[in-house]
C-alpha cells in the first residue's frame, strides 16, 4: 500500500520527537519539512534524509503529494496553520494547545467537521503506558466514580525563555505549557466531563530568575534573559457539570526544594497516583491496599508515548482508527485554560453555560 507522505511544519526541539517517531513507523514516508528559518529546515532535512524543504507554507499546502502534517510551531500559529492544512485536504496532528482562544478553537473545530480529514491534538500523556494501564482499570470500574483529582507540575527553576516566555507567541507561561498536559490527563481519565466553573490565580512574583547560578535547566534556542512577560505560577480549582472537581498548580519557577510532578485521582471504590509513578489504592478484606502494577513504565515514558501518539495518528489517517485526542477535546481544554486566565484576571469565578 501507498505510504502516508508526512511533512513536519516547524523544526524546534519538539519536532525531533515527531520526526523520529514518524521515521520508525513503517507506514510513513517523511516527505517534507518547513520552518520560517530556511537554514534550520535544511539542517533537519539532512538529519532525517528528507528530500523536500519548502520555501513557504503555500507551496507545501499546494503540493498534492502531501497527505498529512505535524504542526510544531509557536502556539499562536497552531489554529491558522491547522485550518489552512485542512482546507488543503491534509490530515493534521497539531501540538497542544489547539489555539490561544476558545474562538479560534471553535473555528478549527468547524473546519474539521466540514473536512473528511483526521485532526489529532498533541495530548501526548494520553498515550503513555501508565495512562493506558490506569484507564483500563477505570473503564472496568475499579475506581468507581471519580469525583476529585489533583495535579501539580512545579519547576523550581525552569522558564525556558525564548518564545515560551513571550506571551504574544505562547499565550502564557507554565499553565499553557505544562498545565495543559496534567489538566488534560486528569480530565481524560475522569471521563472528559463538561466544565461548569473555574476559580484561578496567576502570579508573576519571581520572573525568570536569570541570576541563579550552578543549577542548569532547559533553554529555548532563542533564549534571552531580558525577555519574559508570562506568569511564573498558576493554580486553579475546576468544577465539572457532574460535580467532580480538579485542583491544579503549575510553575516555571518557585522557591521549592525540588521539582515536582504529581497526578492523583480519587474515586468511590479506589484511588490512583499516575505520577510520580503508577499506584492504585483500593480496599481488600477491610484493609487498604496499595497495588503496584508490574509494567515497564510506571512513570511518563516520553519517547514511547510519542511513538504511540504518532502511530495512533497514522492509524487514524490510513485505517480510520478512532481518534484518541480529537479536536473537540482541544476545544474543551482551551475553555479550561482560558477560564483559568480569565478567573485570575477578574479575581473571581468564571461560570460556563451547559
Amino acid at each position: 500500500m501507498k505510504k502516508l507522505n508526512v511533512c513536519v511544519i516547524g523544526t524546534g526541539s519538539i519536532s525531533d520527537m515527531h520526526l523520529t517517531s514518524y521515521q520508525k513507523n513503517p507506514y510513513v514516508n517523511l516527505y517534507g519539512v518547513y520552518d520560517y528559518s530556511k537554514d534550520r529546515a535544511v539542517e533537519k532535512g539532512k538529519k532525517y534524509h528528507i528530500d523536500n524543504v519548502y520555501e513557504d507554507l503555500e507551496s507545501l499546502f499546494q503540493d498534492p503529494e502531501v497527505d498529512a502534517v505535524s504542526v510544531c510551531t509557536w502556539n499562536n500559529t497552531h489554529a491558522e496553520i491547522t485550518i489552512a492544512a485542512l482546507q488543503s485536504d491534509k490530515h493534521v496532528l497539531v501540538e497542544k494547545p489547539l489555539s490561544l482562544s476558545v474562538e479560534e478553537a471553535l473555528k478549527v473545530e468547524a473546519v474539521a467537521k466540514q473536512s473528511n480529514k483526521t485532526v489529532q491534538v498533541g495530548f501526548v500523556r494520553r498515550f503513555a503506558t501508565n495512562t493506558s494501564v490506569l484507564k483500563k482499570f477505570i473503564d472496568n470500574g475499579k475506581l468507581g466514580e471519580i469525583y476529585y483529582a489533583k495535579a501539580s507540575c512545579l519547576r523550581r527553576l525552569g522558564n525556558p525563555g525564548g518564545w515560551f516566555a513571550d506571551k504574544e507567541r505562547s499565550g502564557g507561561g507554565p499553565l499553557i505549557d505544562l498545565g495543559v498536559h496534567v489538566i488534560d490527563v486528569c480530565w481524560y481519565l475522569m471521563g472528559r466531563p463538561k466544565v461548569r466553573s473555574i476559580s484561578g490565580n496567576t502570579y508573576t512574583k519571581l520572573g525568570n530568575r536569570s541570576n541563579i547560578e550552578n543549577l542548569s535547566f532547559y533553554k529555548a534556542a532563542d533564549y534571552d534573559k531580558a525577555n519574559d512577560n508570562v506568569e511564573d505560577l498558576a493554580n486553579a480549582l475546576i468544577t465539572f457539570e457532574n460535580g467532580a472537581s480538579l485542583m491544579v498548580d503549575v510553575s516555571f519557577t518557585l522557591h521549592s526544594k525540588n521539582d515536582e510532578i504529581k497526578v492523583q485521582l480519587f474515586g468511590t471504590k479506589g484511588g490512583a497516583e499516575l505520577e510520580p509513578e503508577l499506584t492504585i489504592i483500593t480496599e481488600e478484606n477491610n484493609t487498604i491496599v496499595n497495588m503496584h502494577p508490574q509494567i515497564d513504565h510506571l512513570t511518563f515514558d516520553f519517547e514511547n508515548a510519542f511513538q504511540n501518539e504518532i502511530d495512533a495518528f497514522v492509524n487514524s489517517c490510513l485505517f480510520q482508527h478512532e481518534i484518541v485526542s480529537p479536536v473537540e477535546d482541544g476545544v474543551e481544554l482551551m475553555k479550561i485554560l482560558s477560564g483559568i486566565y480569565e478567573a485570575a484576571e477578574k479575581k473571581g469565578e468564571v461560570l460556563f453555560s451547559s
